[in-house]
C-alpha cells in the first residue's frame, strides 16, 4: 500500500478531532522562526510564499493528503506571522551609553529586582538625540532620595538618568532580555538617582490613562486598607500591582508553587467570570417569573463577559491576562451559542488568536504553562467523564476536584516551570490543595464584592471577608516553603528538550486512537537528555568582570557582590540554589602574581584580572599556553591569548566547555546569530549569521582546541 494511503488511512480516524492541531502547526512555525540565527530576507520569504501557494493548490489535487498539505501550510503561516510581528513592532533601540535629561510620560510603575520602583516611559525626549535614534519605550529605576513626585501613570516627568541598550543572555542559550524588550518596544534601560520631576500632571479623558489611574487608587486604597503582606497580596490579584510584595513572600510562593496565585491569569479570570456567571444566573432564577421568561444562562454570560473585560482593563492587560481573557471569552461566547463551552475546540480557538496577535508569546513561560495546564485539565476530565465514574459526596466534591485539578495541572506544567525557573516544588499538590479552595469560594467573592460596594463606600465589607483567607493562603505558603525538601534545583537543559516534551504532551492529548502512547517516545527522549545536561566549565561575563567556574561543588563566582544577575542567572541555570555570596567562598581561585585569580580547566590555565592597571598587569603575566581573562582593554600583542572587555562586549559573553582536547568556547553572539534584535553592530550593516560566526571570538578558538594552547 503506497504511503500516501496509509497517510489518509491514519488521518480518517481523526476527522472532527483536527482542528485543536492548527495552533500546533502555527506554533511549530513560530518556534523555527525564533530558532532561527539570521533573519530571512526577500528571497527566502518569497520562496516561502510560493511553497504556501502551491500547497494550497495541491490540495486540490490531493484530497486525501488535504489535512498534512494544510498543515504544512500553516507552519509557513506561523513562520510569516512571527516575522510579520518581528518587524511590526520593530523601534528605535539606544545604541550607545546616555547620561543626561530624560523625558517621558509614565505609562508603568512596577519594581525592579533590587526592590526599587520602577518606571517605563513612553513619548521619551532625550538630549541632543535626534527623534529617528530616540526609543520609543524607556525604563527608569528610581534610586536614592525621591519624594518630590509621587509618580502617577499618565504624569510628564524628567529626570537625569544613566540608561543603556537592553541587554542581552549572560551566556549562551540563556534568557534573552533583548528579544523580550524588543516586542515590547523599549529600546533602553537604566536608572536615575536624582529626583523625579514633574513636568505636566496627567492628563484627563483618554481611556487608557483613566484605566491606569484607577488601577493605581485601588490598588492604593486596598493596600491602606489592609496593610502589610495581606494587603499587598489583594492589591496583586486585583489589579496586578505587585510593587507591594516584598521579595521574601515572592520567594515563599515560589518554592510552595502558589506563585501563580498573583498571576492574574486563567485560574483568576475563571474563578471570577464563574462566580459572576453563577450569582446572576441563580441570582435571576430566584425571582419569581424571571427564570422562565427570559434566559438567564446567557443573560450571565454577557454580564461575566463584561466582568472580564473590565479586569482585563484593571488589570494591565499584559500578554498572560489578554490570554486568560481570550480563553474566557471563548468560552462565554460558546455559551451564547449554544455550544460546549469548555472544549479541545474552545482551548484551540484561544491559543489561535493569542498568537495572531502575540505570536512571540509561544517562547515565554506564561503561554506554555497556561495552555499546558488547561489542555491536560480538558483532556483529562474528558477522559474522566467518558469513564463514568461515581460521583463523590457533595461535601467532598469541592475538595476533591481541587485535588484533581491541581494535580493534573501541577504534572501538566511543572517541566515548563523546571526549564524557565529551575526548580521543582514537591509539595505543590498541598498548597495548591489547601490554598485554591478558597481562592475560588472566599478571596474571588469577596473581591467582586467589594468591587461593587466602593462606589458606595462600603469595600472594605469585601476586603474583610477577603483578608482571613489571604492570611490563611499566606501561611500556607510559609510552612511548606519552609517543609524539609520543599524545593529542588534542576539545570537548564538543552533546547531541544521542551519542544520534545511539549509535542509528546500533546501528542497524547489530541490523537485519538491506541498510537497517542507514542507521544510518550519523544517526552522520554527528553528526560534522558535533560539527565545528561553539562553545563559549561566556565561562564565569563560580558563586562569580563565576573567568571564563573564549575567545580564538584558547584560554581564558584570570582567575587560575592556586583554583576548579580549574571551571577544569579548562572547559579539558576546550573540548577545551584546558592546565592551569589555563598558561591565565592567555595575554593577554587588562587592568587597568583600582580594580583590575578588562577585556576585551571581541562589542563587550561587561565588568569583572571580586574581594576586599575589591569592591562599592564596582563602583559607581565602574559606567557604562552596562557588565557587571560580581562575587564579592561588589553591593548597588547603577546604569546598569552586575551579575552578583553571590547572582546567579550561584542561577543555578549561567553561559555567554555571542557574536552578531552582542552576547552572549546562559544560566546553569546555566535550562537544566537543576527537578528533585528541583538543590537550588533553586524546586524545594521547586513551581514549574515555565518559572518557573526567568524568574529573575533571565532578566531580565538584555536585556542582552546589543544591543551598546549597556542
Amino acid at each position: 500500500m503506497p504511503v500516501s494511503h496509509r497517510i489518509a488511512g491514519l488521518l480518517d480516524h481523526q476527522r472532527g478531532h483536527l482542528f485543536p492541531w492548527v495552533p500546533v502547526c502555527l506554533g511549530v512555525g513560530i518556534g523555527i522562526y525564533f530558532a532561527l540565527r539570521s533573519e530571512p530576507d526577500t528571497l527566502h520569504w518569497s520562496a516561502l510564499a510560493v511553497v504556501a501557494l502551491a500547497l494550497l493548490g495541491a490540495m486540490r489535487l490531493l484530497p486525501s493528503l488535504r489535512p498534512v498539505l494544510l498543515g504544512i501550510a500553516l507552519v509557513i503561516a506561523g513562520f510569516g506571522l512571527a516575522g510579520w510581528r518581528t518587524h511590526d513592532v520593530a523601534a528605535p533601540v539606544l545604541s550607545f551609553r546616555y547620561y543626561g535629561p530624560v523625558e517621558g510620560r509614565i505609562v508603568a510603575i512596577d519594581r525592579s529586582m533590587s526592590e526599587k520602583v520602577r518606571l517605563t516611559l513612553d513619548r521619551v525626549v532625550l538630549e541632543r538625540t535626534p527623534p529617528a535614534r530616540t526609543p520609543e519605550r524607556v525604563r527608569v529605576s528610581l534610586h536614592g532620595e525621591q519624594g518630590i513626585v509621587d509618580p502617577v501613570p499618565g504624569q510628564r516627568v524628567m529626570m537625569t538618568a544613566n540608561l543603556s541598550p537592553p541587554n542581552g543572555p549572560v551566556e549562551p542559550g540563556g534568557f534573552d532580555f533583548q528579544r523580550q524588550a524588543w516586542f515590547q518596544r523599549l529600546g533602553a534601560v537604566g536608572y536615575t538617582r536624582t529626583p523625579m520631576l514633574l513636568v505636566e500632571p496627567a492628563a484627563q479623558g483618554r481611556v487608557g490613562l483613566w484605566m491606569t489611574a484607577i488601577r493605581a487608587h485601588v490598588s492604593q486604597a486596598v493596600q491602606t486598607a489592609l496593610p502589610g503582606r495581606v494587603g499587598a497580596f489583594a492589591a496583586a490579584i486585583m489589579t496586578g500591582d505587585r510593587s507591594g510584595m516584598d521579595r521574601e513572600t515572592l520567594a515563599s510562593l515560589r518554592a510552595s508553587n502558589l506563585a501563580h496565585l498573583l498571576a492574574i491569569s486563567g485560574l483568576h479570570m475563571g474563578l471570577l467570570s464563574g462566580f459572576v456567571f453563577a450569582a446572576l444566573r441563580y441570582g435571576l432564577a430566584a425571582v419569581p417569573g424571571v427564570g422562565l421568561r427570559l434566559n438567564t444562562k446567557k443573560i450571565a454570560a454577557v454580564a461575566a463577559l463584561g466582568a472580564a473585560a473590565f479586569y482585563l482593563g484593571l488589570s494591565g492587560g499584559n500578554v498572560a491576562t489578554e490570554r486568560a481573557f481570550i480563553m474566557v471569552a471563548v468560552m462565554l461566547v460558546a455559551v451564547l451559542l449554544d455550544r460546549r463551552a469548555l472544549s479541545l475546540r474552545a482551548v484551540a480557538l484561544a491559543a489561535i488568536i493569542v498568537l495572531f496577535l502575540r505570536p512571540e508569546a509561544l517562547v515565554g513561560p506564561g503561554f506554555q504553562m497556561s495552555f499546558a495546564a488547561t489542555v491536560a485539565l480538558v483532556g483529562a476530565y474528558g477522559w474522566l467523564r467518558d469513564l463514568n465514574l461515581p460521583k463523590m459526596p457533595v461535601l467532598l466534591a469541592p475538595l476533591g476536584g481541587a485535588l484533581v485539578s491541581s494535580g493534573i495541572a501541577g504534572a501538566a506544567t511543572a517541566p515548563f516551570g523546571a526549564v524557565h525557573f529551575n526548580q521543582v516544588s514537591h509539595y505543590g499538590l498541598l498548597a495548591n490543595s489547601l490554598s485554591v479552595p478558597l481562592m475560588g469560594s472566599i478571596v474571588i467573592p469577596g473581591a467582586v464584592l467589594s468591587a461593587i460596594l466602593a462606589p458606595f463606600g462600603f469595600g472594605w465589607v469585601g476586603l474583610a471577608l477577603m483578608a482571613p483567607a489571604i492570611a490563611w493562603i499566606l501561611g500556607v505558603s510559609d510552612w511548606v516553603a519552609g517543609l524539609s525538601g520543599s524545593l529542588s534545583y534542576v539545570p537548564a537543559p538543552g533546547t531541544a528538550v521542551l519542544p520534545l516534551i511539549a509535542f509528546g504532551g500533546l501528542w497524547v492529548i489530541l490523537w485519538q486512537g491506541r498510537l497517542r502512547l507514542a507521544g510518550v517516545v519523544p517526552m522520554v527522549l527528553a528526560m534522558a537528555l535533560w539527565v545528561q545536561t553539562e553545563r559549561p566549565a566556565v561562564l565569563v561575563s560580558p563586562t569580563g568582570g565576573l567568571v564563573g567556574v564549575m567545580t564538584d561543588a558547584g560554581r564558584v563566582v570570582s567575587k560575592p557582590k556586583g554583576e548579580g544577575f549574571a551571577a544569579s542567572s548562572w547559579l539558576e541555570n546550573d540548577g545551584d540554589g546558592a546565592g551569589q555570596a555563598e558561591a565565592s567562598t567555595r575554593p577554587l581561585f588562587r592568587p597568583a602574581a600582580e594580583g590575578a585569580a588562577a585556576f585551571e580547566v581541562s589542563g587550561v590555565r587561565l588568569l583572571h584580572l580586574t581594576g586599575r592597571g589591569s592591562a599592564a598587569r596582563a602583559e607581565r603575566l602574559c606567557e604562552p599556553g596562557v588565557v587571560v581573562i580581562l575587564s579592561g582593554d588589553a591593548g597588547f600583542d603577546g604569546p598569552c591569548r586575551v579575552l578583553d572587555r571590547p572582546t567579550l562586549e561584542e561577543e555578549g559573553g561567553v561559555a567554555m566547555r571542557a574536552t578531552r582536547h582542552g576547552l572549546m568556547i562559544s560566546g553569546v553572539l555566535e550562537t544566537r546569530g543576527a537578528r533585528p534584535w541583538t543590537g550588533s553592530p553586524r546586524v545594521a550593516s547586513g551581514r549574515s549569521g555565518q559572518d557573526v560566526a567568524e568574529g573575533r571570538l571565532a578566531r580565538l578558538l584555536s585556542i582552546f582546541r589543544s591543551r598546549q594552547g597556542a
